[in-house]
């Protein structure tokens, strides 16, 4: 599942006329730097979700070649979030577990694939939601605190207010089915409802990223992570 319906709002004005998506770095959209490294890595299928400026979009997705199979999952009438994006999107995935990833960050490989690494931990008897996280530290771009704290065994907790955290989320995931079954909220919601919930049952765990990763949430940040992907 690639995230691609958000408005956009932090990368503005660049995205007046362009879905977040579909702006450039390096050369490339960010949409096309998450669908080739879920390619190189074996997926064979993606549904991506659409909002604003959907019919981009989906134009720029029908003309790419060389990929693979894509599936959108249309949320034209309403911005569902990311939780209520995913549930929308469920019977479009027919995988489980799955891969999320957001399109609004962009990552290089350390010395194996990412997305391989990340399939490594998983762990279904233990899991029902796997974070890739990257040390606060190497976190180019990004201005927050850090998210979450990390135990020996990989569980994960939140930080505490007004505190700093070693560890960012990467907008990079996998989740089992399992993480939606119960009670889910009418319409928009964020995941991290899910993850709460997954976390007081002990079920949300993380995997620390080796590589580069980039929070390419705004306009000055396109330049920063063009000039580290040039040293590299």
């Amino acid at each position: 599942m690639v995230m691609a319906a958000g408005l956009g709002k932090r990368m503005r004005p660049l995205t007046a006329t362009r879905p977040k998506p579909l702006i450039e770095v390096a050369g490339r959209t960010l949409l096309d730097h998450s669908l080739d490294r879920l390619r190189a890595a074996g997926v064979r299928k993606a549904v991506v979700n659409v909002h604003y400026l959907a019919d981009a979009l989906e134009a720029h997705l029908s003309n790419r070649v060389n990929g693979i199979e894509i599936a959108v999952s249309d949320e034209r009438s309403q911005l569902l979030e990311t939780g209520g994006g995913l549930v929308k999107a469920l019977p479009l995935i027919d995988a489980d577990p799955f891969l999320v990833v957001n399109s609004d960050n962009l990552w290089i490989d350390g010395p194996v694939d990412t997305l391989r690494l990340l399939a490594s931990h998983w762990d279904e008897a233990r899991m029902d939601a796997l974070l890739l996280l990257v040390p606060l530290a190497r976190a180019n771009c990004h201005g927050g605190q850090g998210d979450f704290h990390m135990s020996a065994t990989g569980a994960i907790r939140r930080k505490k207010p007004g505190t700093v955290a070693p560890y960012v989320y990467t907008g990079i995931q996998m989740a089992s089915k399992r993480l939606f079954e119960g009670e889910m909220p009418d319409g928009p919601f964020s995941t991290n409802l899910l993850w709460d919930r997954a976390i007081e049952a002990g079920r949300c765990f993380g995997a620390v990223h080796q590589g580069l990763w980039f929070d390419v949430g705004a306009p000055a940040s396109i330049k920063k992570t063009e000039a580290v992907l040039g040293e590299v």
